[in-house]
């Protein structure tokens, strides 16, 4: 389970925990997000990956995280900017602008993943698998997870033909069988292969 032990040996800096969600779609955008917690007490209880909650215990969670973090931040890349700075580079655009929303600036960022986003407004430690080890990472995992989800199902409501609150843009075999009867919309990334055939067959 997440602790808060990293937090506390970089004590007194301040210590914020950064994850993204929305990576892997084949559409919408990517966000990201970054959580700094006081103290280990100040975390809410059951806290963890957020691919490992219900969608209930997220809610719920996201709920408590809002109010009882020190400082949140959220960061959004749009599909137009996935399809120019590539994956990688749009996931980097929304870590810096979720540290760049918190209240508190932070003098280390500690990051799900091995890969260190640059440029970045403070100092950075990775930990793959961190939102299973960090109160501060799983908390953020929580809030980019529920802030993307939310977004996905607004956008089904605008383009209701693909299914997009139940697969949150994945490439399912229902989004797949979506795309072939009814085409592409525009929050389709076309610089991902897949949706990239998809364009090119529309096209010809």
């Amino acid at each position: 389970m997440p602790h808060f032990h990293l937090e506390s040996e970089w004590a007194p800096r301040i210590v914020c925990g950064v994850d993204e969600a929305g990576c892997g779609p084949w559409a919408g955008p990517v966000v990201a997000a970054a959580v700094i917690f006081n103290a280990a007490d100040d975390a809410p209880r059951g806290l963890n990956d957020s691919k490992k909650l219900t969608p209930a215990k997220r809610d719920a969670l996201f709920d408590a995280i809002m109010q009882q973090a020190a400082a949140s931040g959220v960061g959004i890349a749009t599909v137009e900017e996935i399809d120019r700075y590539n994956i990688w580079g749009a996931t980097q655009l929304a870590m810096r602008r979720a540290v760049e929303a918190l209240s508190i600036t932070p003098n280390i960022a500690l990051v799900d993943g091995k890969r260190i986003p640059k440029p970045f407004p403070c100092a950075v430690e990775t930990l793959i698998g961190g939102d299973g080890i960090s109160l501060s990472i799983a908390a953020a995992s929580i809030l980019a997870k529920v802030t993307r989800d939310r977004m996905m199902e607004a956008y089904a409501k605008e383009y209701p033909h693909y299914g997009f609150e139940r697969h949150a843009g994945y490439g399912t075999a229902f989004h797949q069988q979506a795309i072939a009867q009814h085409g592409l919309c525009p929050i389709h990334r076309r610089s991902f292969k897949p949706i990239r055939a998809y364009a090119e067959q529309e096209a010809a």
